[in-house]
């Protein structure tokens, strides 16, 4: 390995405790969190972290009204930055998603209450003693998934979903072994 993947891994580790399965209920957050959620499974988790800084540069923080307003020239533009995962669909589906996100809000749907209601509004905490028993999708998951792209959001499946419900904090999926775990927190 690398010092630079070393180092990155490190500070991967490092944010471990800040970035996954620690509950977040604000809708920015909601859309930086599934556009990072989408591509972490295709390609990497540290390549990701590396390029996330300029997914909110050229995507506007993901504020859902600035993205949905990108033009084709704007996501075309987007193809050609290296600081970005250059994948047309994956890039157009977070302007996509932002304009199915404001197309439910204009129906007058609570963004952060609709997503929590698939894990029932409390956090799933799951209770593994060794990464083979981590899952990649779960039936709430799968249920996301089915209603997300029912909604018009793409490149949702439910294997994404689950990583994103991991990312917001609905699912905790840290070991038991580890000191993020509920168990393990003084009270």
């Amino acid at each position: 390995m690398a010092a630079n993947e070393f180092r990155a891994v490190a500070q991967s580790y490092k944010r471990h405790a800040g970035l996954c399965h620690c509950p977040l209920q604000t809708p920015p957050y909601l859309g930086s969190r599934s556009a990072t959620a989408r591509l972490r499974w295709a390609f990497g988790w540290i390549t990701v972290l590396k390029k996330r800084d300029n997914y909110r540069k050229r995507f506007h923080q993901f504020k859902p009204e600035k993205v949905a307003a990108m033009t084709d020239a704007d996501i075309a533009d987007c193809l050609t930055d290296a600081g970005l995962i250059r994948h047309a669909g994956k890039l157009e589906a977070i302007r996509k998603n932002a304009k199915a996100w404001l197309a439910m809000e204009a129906q007058g749907i609570d963004m952060v209450e609709w997503l929590w209601a698939f894990v029932g509004n409390e956090i799933k905490v799951n209770h593994l003693k060794n990464m083979s028993e981590a899952q990649a999708q779960t039936s709430e998951s799968q249920g996301m998934s089915k209603a997300l792209k029912k909604a018009g959001f793409g490149f949702v499946g439910p294997t994404t979903c689950y990583a994103f419900m991991q990312s917001m904090g609905m699912v905790n999926d840290h070991m038991t072994n580890c000191p993020c775990h509920p168990d393990n927190l003084k009270a």
